[in-house]
C-alpha cells in the first residue's frame, strides 16, 4: 500500500467515525483498514487515534495530522475532477455545509434534481447552525445566510433573504390583527433566543425607523421550533422567508404589518476556498444553486 492510501484510510476512518463504516466506503475489511492506519502510525512514530469499541477519537497528534493532510487530499481530488471534466461530467464526493433552516426548507427538495443532473457526484451534507466560516478546509462549499467576515473565500451571491412578520389565522381570529407597530405590545410574540437582535423588530414610520422590543410567553433557541409554535397559533413571529414561504403560500401563516415592516435583506451566499474555484463539482453545485434559488421561489405565488 502507498503512503497516500494509508493517509486516505486514516482520513476516511476519522470522517466515518469508525473502521467498519470507513471499510464499507473503501471496499475493505475493517481489519485490513485498521492495519493500514496502524502501519501509518508506525511509520510516523505517533499514535493518531484512540480506539474504543464505540468510536474513534483523534489524539492531539492525530488532529494535527488530519488538519494538515485533509486539504492535500482534497486538492488531489479536485485535480482529478478537473481532468475528468475534459472527458465527462463532474464526479466525486462534494462536501457541503449548510444551516438547518435552508437545508430543511429549501435544499432538501432541490437535491433530487441536482443528483439527476449530476449522477457522478456524491453529496456529503453537514447541517451546522453555528457560525460558518467562509473558508473551511473540511468542506468544499458552504451555503450561508449572512455576510462572512473573511475575505479570502470566493463568494457567490444567490439572492437576498427577507424577514416576514406573520401569524397563524387561528391566532389572529382569537386576538385580532395588529394594525400598527405599537399594537405588538398587546400581543404574544415569539423569537429565537440564540439571535437576541431578532427581538427588536424594525418598522418604517413618518418619523423614521421605529424599533419595537417584542415580548411573549414562549421563547426557543431554534427557528424550526419557533415556526411550529407560530403554526400552532401560539403567537406572532418574525422569521426568514426561506422558512415561512411555503406556510404563507398555503395560508397556514398570514403576513402582519407588511406595509410597516422595514426591509432588512440578508444575502444568501455560496462560499468556497479560492484554491478550489475551478473544481467542476463545486462549480456544478454553485451554478445549480443560482439557477434554482436566485429568483427566491419561496416568494412566488403557488401554481395550480
Amino acid at each position: 500500500m502507498s503512503r497516500a492510501e494509508e493517509i486516505n484510510a486514516f482520513i476516511i476512518s476519522v470522517e466515518s467515525g469508525g473502521f467498519s463504516a470507513a471499510a464499507r466506503k473503501l471496499e475493505l475489511t475493517p481489519s485490513a483498514l485498521s492495519k493500514l492506519v496502524s502501519r501509518l502510525e508506525d511509520r510516523l512514530g505517533s499514535r493518531l487515534l484512540h480506539r474504543t469499541t464505540r468510536r474513534l477519537q483523534l489524539t492531539v497528534e492525530g488532529e494535527t495530522f488530519y488538519n494538515r493532510t485533509r486539504p492535500i487530499l482534497a486538492a488531489l481530488d479536485d485535480a482529478e475532477d478537473e481532468l475528468r471534466q475534459v472527458s465527462g461530467s463532474p464526479r466525486g464526493v462534494l462536501r457541503v455545509r449548510c444551516s438547518s433552516v435552508f437545508a430543511v426548507h429549501q435544499l432538501t427538495h432541490a437535491i433530487p434534481r441536482f443528483l439527476e443532473q449530476h449522477p457522478g457526484i456524491t453529496l456529503n451534507l453537514t447541517i451546522h447552525d453555528g457560525p460558518i466560516a467562509a473558508v473551511d478546509d473540511n468542506v468544499d462549499l458552504a451555503i450561508r445566510i449572512g455576510t462572512p467576515e473573511e475575505t479570502t473565500a470566493v463568494v457567490r451571491h444567490i439572492c437576498n433573504v427577507q424577514r416576514v412578520i406573520c401569524a397563524a389565522p387561528s391566532y389572529l381570529e382569537r386576538f385580532g390583527t395588529p394594525q400598527t407597530p405599537d399594537d405588538l405590545h398587546h400581543h404574544n410574540c415569539l423569537w429565537i433566543t440564540s439571535l437576541p437582535a431578532l427581538r427588536r423588530w424594525s418598522f418604517d414610520t413618518d418619523e423614521g425607523i421605529r424599533i419595537v422590543h417584542i415580548d411573549g410567553n414562549v421563547i426557543a433557541n431554534n427557528a424550526e421550533m419557533v415556526l411550529q409554535l407560530a403554526l400552532a397559533g401560539v403567537g406572532i413571529t418574525s422569521l426568514a422567508d426561506v422558512i415561512v414561504g411555503d406556510a404563507i403560500r398555503s395560508g397556514a401563516l398570514v403576513p402582519v404589518l407588511a406595509e410597516w415592516q422595514h426591509p432588512e435583506p440578508v444575502p444568501l451566499l455560496a462560499t468556497y476556498p479560492s484554491s478550489r474555484n475551478l473544481s467542476p463539482k463545486v462549480r456544478a453545485m454553485v451554478d445549480f444553486l443560482v439557477k434554482e434559488f436566485s429568483h427566491a421561489p419561496w416568494r412566488q405565488p403557488p401554481t395550480h
